[in-house]
């Protein structure tokens, strides 16, 4: 066992994890017959634990067992799922602080923010446990005489989530714990680079089904790499299947499920904007911009990658972004103080070193940052901001490291093109104190964005609002909102009822309404 590995011994079992080896399918039973994987801490690069992960075959078999629980937990009624989900909160709440540090540790973001991904997770079920009383349908007025019409949400069946492995928890939590008051199953792939993350947090939610008595295959877990992914997305037995990482996965991801007519959730690739007008309130702008392209290392779906700033205050604004950039702390990301940690992976570095590469060959200028640091043998870079026309193609297209494209405009309907002249459609922000330019931003003309925001981040989102973008972002909706409905399926229905007017026991002859007809929509008469 490495010295890394006896580091965070503690930390392991407050999570009931291995120091040794982990199982990764959790289907009811732990297991696994896939190879072992393991976990490096991405601010050293040295490995802080393993897990045996699953095969196609492993995730075979636990569909299987999910087909036979996904009656149990269906017909089960929405406010005792909630009950149960709630509980899950309860536990997810008392294990924290230690979840918080795993996600720091294994995913590389800041304490605080690892802290604040499951604190998401525990809202979402604070959420969901509300939810599970309003899962309404509509009462429809009938045009035919003696019919009644309503619109029935069931549950659709047995959910699939494959995760990134920026939030290694709370997407997970966002279609679990939504997923599980809609009354389905839920299977989960996580990330093969926060393979603990995963486990830990089905650990958790086993426990609680085992202290109620219901099937752990509620909850199943298969670990495992693209093939599993692959299968998962093919097998008709997933009738949701939820998929948040790249643009170009994705768009495989979304062919394949349409193939077999099921329905998929995508959240992909963001390439979000800022813009600054010059009446805004630039001290809070700055705030906002330093956090939406510094946080989580540049690695949020919605981290800002371009800047727009009015030409009249554009070298002002530049200026004090740039004071506040040097004042950045960056290391080790459970250490007090630091705001920015390491890149998750050394190909993230490698993707950051090409990134530079291709502004300086496409006319761009490096303002600030462009180096790779050597800091205990992590994935460390700085923080950069360059400046670029927005027409090049490195700024089409998103690079998740910590790259900030600046670049300068006249008025704001030239903003709001330009923002909108990207494929991806996920995040925007506007900053002002001019309510016309609000509702023009927010309005049809404005931006075409899932997200759109005024006077803060394009990061942070709440959970009370569905989260999800338009174009390349993938469409696809989860959190708050009405997205709950695409975990459900519905029924449109009409019932031809024969109202009694009077009681038999009194009346012989008891009159019918509308008995024995059969009137037909829109009039059609077919006697």
């Amino acid at each position: 066992m490495s010295s890394e590995v006896h580091l965070h011994e503690n930390l392991f079992k407050k999570l009931d994890l291995s120091t040794d080896l982990n199982l990764g399918v959790f289907n009811g039973k732990w297991g696994g017959s896939g190879e072992v994987v393991h976990s490096v801490n991405p601010a050293t690069n040295k490995i802080i634990g393993s897990v045996k992960t699953g095969t196609v075959q492993d995730l075979n078999e636990t569909l299987a067992k999910m087909e036979k629980v996904k009656p149990i937990w269906r017909s089960i009624p929405a406010p005792q799922r909630g009950e149960i989900v709630r509980q899950m909160r309860e536990e997810l709440f008392n294990k924290k602080d230690a979840l918080g540090r795993l996600v720091a540790l294994e995913m590389g973001k800041i304490l605080a923010e690892g802290l604040g991904e499951v604190q998401e997770y525990i809202d979402i079920c604070d959420y969901s446990l509300g939810l599970s009383r309003m899962l309404n349908g509509s009462v429809i007025p009938s045009e035919r005489p003696g019919h009644f019409m309503m619109e029935q949400w069931n549950p659709l069946g047995i959910v699939g989530v494959i995760s990134a492995f920026n939030f290694p928890v709370a997407v997970y939590g966002w279609n679990s714990a939504i997923g599980l008051v809609c009354g389905n199953p839920i299977v989960w792939k996580g990330a093969p680079t926060t393979n603990l993350c995963s486990v830990a947090v089905t650990k958790i939610l086993q426990k609680v089904l085992e202290k109620n008595n219901l099937p752990g295959e509620i909850c199943s877990l298969v670990s495992g790499g693209v093939d599993v992914g692959q299968s998962m997305a093919k097998d008709s037995r997933v009738d949701l299947m939820s998929f948040t990482g790249s643009t170009a996965v994705g768009r495989s991801v979304g062919t394949v499920v349409q193939e077999r007519f099921g329905r998929s959730l995508l959240e992909l690739g963001g390439n979000n904007a800022i813009i600054v007008l010059e009446d805004a309130d630039m001290d809070l702008a700055i705030r906002a911009c330093l956090f939406a392209s510094v946080g989580t290392a540049g690695q949020r779906c919605t981290t800002t990658r371009r800047l727009m700033v009015q030409e009249s205050i554009y070298d002002e604004f530049i200026a004090k972004l740039l004071k506040a950039y040097k004042q950045v702390k960056i290391g080790d990301p459970a250490s007090e103080g630091v705001l920015c940690g390491p890149l998750h992976t050394k190909n993230a570095v490698k993707q950051y070193e090409i990134g530079i590469k291709k502004v300086k060959e496409q006319g761009g200028e490096i303002i600030y940052g462009g180096k790779t640091l050597d800091i205990n043998g992590g994935n460390f870079v700085e923080p950069t901001i360059t400046k670029i026309t927005p027409s090049a193609e490195v700024v089409q297209h998103e690079i998740f490291v910590p790259i900030l494209h600046t670049f300068s405009f006249k008025t704001l309907e030239e903003a709001i093109q330009i923002n909108n002249g990207v494929k991806q459609g996920l995040s925007s922000s506007l900053f002002t104190q001019d309510l016309g330019n609000v509702h023009k931003w927010v309005g049809e003309a404005g931006s075409d964005c899932g997200i759109v925001n005024v006077n803060i981040p394009t990061n942070g989102a709440e959970i009370g609002g569905a989260f999800g973008g338009e174009k390349e972002t993938g469409g696809g909706r989860e959190s708050g909102g009405d997205a709950w409905k695409q975990y459900m399926r519905r029924s449109s229905c009409t019932i031809n009822y024969r109202f009694k007017l009077f009681n038999e026991k009194f009346f012989s002859n008891s009159l019918l309404f509308c008995s024995g007809k059969l009137p037909l929509s829109q009039g059609i008469k077919f006697d």
